[in-house]
């Protein structure tokens, strides 16, 4: 074990120690909310890590260039505060934090090191979860699937071509990988990594998008309407290199299952070539679905889908499809209902907004969820109203200017690097939130809160904790969503609660939020400059 001291920033280095990503983020997490700290990480030592670290004045240069520089393999930890004293016991703490899983694990009968010997122990599993630095991953996923296990690769930091590859070989063993960088599944009504407690039912769920899929999956949940499976692929399946090898197999996979009537496909535009495998593919199966690739125009689909330009339109289709033959209810009645109410309010902005004659005030949108981000942006398209955003869809300009409505991606790397996500951490938000209420051509800021397994444990209480005191008093309004569900643990209704409590608008979809949002800043008297 090494240390390197500078002035109030301390780094050890532990040798060959491995531990999973979400892990420790949340110890980082946990040192962060020490008194007198002002940043930590605890991360591998991969080459993607250690810049990220010297990006973020968490790691000197001759650290990494001394002879027993940290690897791939070992742990960094690194503290920053306002005195060496606070980040030595900062550091203390975080070996304390390192031993509690190692104790955890050690009282568990089953504790096996290597896929291996978890394939004998526990001959009957089929799934692999990998967690691991990227430069790890695609060969701990290679031994899994020759294994026979179908893989979810929660690690991000995979190349391109290694995950092509990956998954040409796993298709030619029939055997499904989930991702890279997949953040949500749920098989068998078992949720994986950032997911939610979901009743069961005959929805299934594909998704190049961890946070729309739960978006989707929740809506569905608050209106009585279950998912057989939730099955994620990683954000670049769709791309023209991968070629949707992962979406397909889904597909395949879903339209084979018994328990699943309806399917719903969700993720950022795919490559044309990719989206018409994809089509080909829904035309050969009995079953209905419903397409939403968040950002795309809407193209001509097989006569049993349907297209669907937001996660909430998406949502909407998908109940109607599940109630159909219910009692008292239609899936043309239920379709036309839904479609129309959603139609004529966005027709109705549309027009106020072209006869605005711009007040001067901005809608100010933070979200921890980038697909949540993205479908903000389409409600704003459809509206007429321009904005821009850090993670810009087709139409929108990727320009981020004080001057115009703005829209960010807390997840995006530049608010990332060296801290842990925002669906971890919310807490990145919390400068930019101050910030946007402290200006006077903010007229309303849209947040999101995403709840479930793997998430802060009350992020709803962290956001109200970061409003200044006098927010009562204040001109500009905050109108929330709440992805999530009553039996997660954090429970919706309490999350809901704890933002009213505070004057926080809480909408009941991002979609609504966005909407929402636009109609409180249409209402606003012009803007006065002093």
């Amino acid at each position: 074990m090494s240390k390197v001291e500078q002035g109030s920033l301390l780094t050890r280095v532990r040798g060959q120690f491995y531990l999973d990503s979400v892990a420790l983020m949340r110890m980082s997490r946990a040192l962060t909310q020490r008194e007198g700290v002002q940043d930590a990480a605890m991360m591998m030592g991969t080459p993607a890590n250690i810049e990220i670290l010297l990006n973020a004045g968490l790691l000197l240069a001759q650290t990494v260039s001394e002879a027993d520089a940290p690897g791939p393999g070992d742990l960094i930890l690194s503290v920053r505060a306002e005195t060496a004293e606070t980040a030595l016991k900062a550091l203390d703490e975080a070996e304390q934090l390192l031993a509690q899983p190692q104790q955890t694990r050690s009282s568990r009968s089953w504790q096996p090191r290597s896929i291996d010997r978890a394939v004998v122990e526990y001959p009957e599993a089929n799934l692999a979860l990998i967690s691991v630095p990227g430069a790890f991953a695609v060969s701990e996923a290679r031994k899994a699937i020759r294994r026979g296990l179908h893989a979810m690769i929660f690690s991000d930091n995979v190349p391109m071509k290694d995950e092509a590859e990956l998954k040409r070989e796993s298709r030619d063993l029939g055997l499904l990988v989930m991702g890279p960088d997949c953040g949500t599944c749920v098989i068998n009504g078992v949720p994986l990594a950032f997911a939610n407690k979901l009743p069961r039912g005959d929805t299934g769920i594909i998704g190049a998008s961890g946070t729309g899929i739960q978006e989707v999956s929740c809506l569905l949940a608050g209106n009585g309407v279950g998912i057989s499976h939730a099955i994620g692929v990683g954000g670049r399946d769709l791309s023209a290199d991968v070629g949707g090898i992962s979406t397909l197999m889904a597909l395949d996979a879903l339209d084979l299952d018994e328990a699943t009537r309806h399917i719903v496909v969700i993720g950022k535009p795919p490559a044309p070539e990719v989206a018409a495998r994809i089509q080909q593919r829904i035309a050969q199966s009995s079953k209905t679905f419903t397409i939403c690739f968040i950002g795309a125009e809407a193209s001509d689909l097989p006569v049993n889908a349907k297209w669907a330009s937001t996660l909430l339109e998406a949502a909407q289709q998908a109940e109607a499809f599940a109630k159909a033959d219910k009692p008292g209810s239609s899936l043309q009645q239920n379709d036309v209902k839904n479609g129309k109410l959603w139609n004529s309010k966005q027709s109705s902005l549309a027009e106020q907004v072209k006869q605005d004659n711009q007040s001067g005030r901005f809608i100010r949108g933070l979200f921890c969820g980038g697909t949540l981000c993205a479908e903000a942006q389409v409600v704003c398209l459809r509206t007429g109203l321009a904005v821009s955003s850090n993670a810009a869809i087709p139409g929108v300009s990727a320009t981020v200017t004080p001057n115009r409505h703005t829209l960010i991606d807390l997840g995006a790397d530049e608010y990332t690097q060296g801290k842990p996500h925002p669906m971890i951490d919310p807490a990145v938000r919390d400068p930019l939130l101050v910030a946007a209420l402290s200006d006077e051509t903010t007229g309303v800021v849209i947040v999101d809160v995403v709840i479930g397994l793997g998430a802060h444990d009350d992020p709803a209480g962290q956001l109200v904790s970061s409003l200044p005191q006098n927010y009562s008093d204040s001109q500009i309004a905050i109108i929330a969503s709440v992805t999530g569900t009553e039996d997660d643990p954090q429970i919706r209704s309490r999350q809901v609660a704890r933002l009213q409590s505070a004057g926080v608008i809480v909408a009941q979809s991002n979609a609504e939020a966005a909407t929402l949002a636009i109609e409180h800043l249409l209402s606003l008297a012009p803007l006065t400059i002093q």
